[in-house]
């Protein structure tokens, strides 16, 4: 059986929405991550930490302390369980936080090109940095050295808002406009491939597309935020199709993805409607 048609329900054993994550007043869920037992949740009104939810109760464990850290409508997370620490973007001071998860605590930051957004952790335990403002990504070191830095306006690719490295090497970016464009680029700054339905498409147009969780497959769900819905994009970038996920009031404008393939969940985040955090489970790869 295969991801898609669990996904859409095509087959018995489609995801189903077991757990949601309260808003906390009127404070958007920017970003959504875990790592073993963990959620870590990001909001829009940070008051400088990071929420850590059980990942079996869903209840608050604690916070953590991210100091200087900025508040803003397009923050990211992504954890890392090699090095056991965990990455905030910081898009008003255009740096990236670096939070230790056992031992010390510590925290410590670097900066970046110019209004960091997405974040995601490559097989080299790299974190990669969507810079919106700089229409660039950037790959850095745990300690924050760069590895490699890709302008993509050449490329006409612009406002990156998420960056995933795929077992190509490649990257998977989704742009902030609309109509919405997710594209894949080389680390030779050339586009690769590139997924834009038509207002005809079965699917029709994305509007501003955000987050992005990468597959085993290379398969790509996005967060089609102002369309309220998640779309599985196949790796070719050839053909998409909307995923059937059961709530009842509808996802309201999903900001992040987080697929955690070893437990068949998925995170979605909310910036509208109701601020959420959904969990999907029965996401069987």
């Amino acid at each position: 059986m295969t991801l898609l048609s669990l996904l859409t329900g095509v087959k018995s054993g489609a995801p189903k929405l077991t757990h949601a994550i309260p808003s906390r007043g009127r404070d958007s869920v920017t970003a959504v991550t875990s790592l073993g037992n963990e959620v870590f949740v990001l909001r829009s009104v940070s008051q400088q930490q990071v929420e850590v939810y059980d990942a079996s109760t869903f209840t608050l464990q604690r916070n953590i302390a991210v100091p200087g850290l900025g508040s803003w409508f397009w923050g990211g997370l992504a954890a890392c369980a090699n090095y056991e620490c965990l990455y905030v973007s910081d898009n008003e001071h255009s740096s990236v936080h670096r939070a230790e998860l056992s031992g010390s605590n510590a925290v410590k930051k670097w900066s970046v090109a110019r209004c960091p957004v997405g974040l995601s952790v490559n097989k080299e335990h790299n974190v990669v940095v969507a810079c919106l403002g700089a229409h660039k990504i950037q790959e850095y070191t745990t300690h924050g050295a760069l590895v490699r830095e890709i302008s993509l306006k050449q490329a006409g690719v612009m406002g990156p808002l998420h960056a995933v490295q795929l077992s190509t090497g490649d990257y998977v970016v989704s742009e902030c406009k609309s109509p919405g464009v997710v594209s894949v680029v080389g680390i030779d700054e050339r586009v690769v491939r590139r997924y834009c339905p038509s207002p005809s498409s079965d699917v029709r147009e994305m509007e501003y597309p955000s987050g992005l969780a990468v597959t085993k497959n290379d398969d790509i769900l996005v967060a089609d935020a102002y369309n309220n819905r998640i779309l599985l994009v196949n790796s070719s970038l050839s053909s998409a199709q909307e995923l059937a996920v059961p709530v009842d009031d509808e996802i309201q404008w999903p900001r992040s993805l987080c697929l955690d393939e070893s437990l068949g969940r998925l995170y979605v985040g909310e910036v509208g409607g109701s601020y959420r955090v959904l969990v999907f489970d029965g996401v069987r790869l």
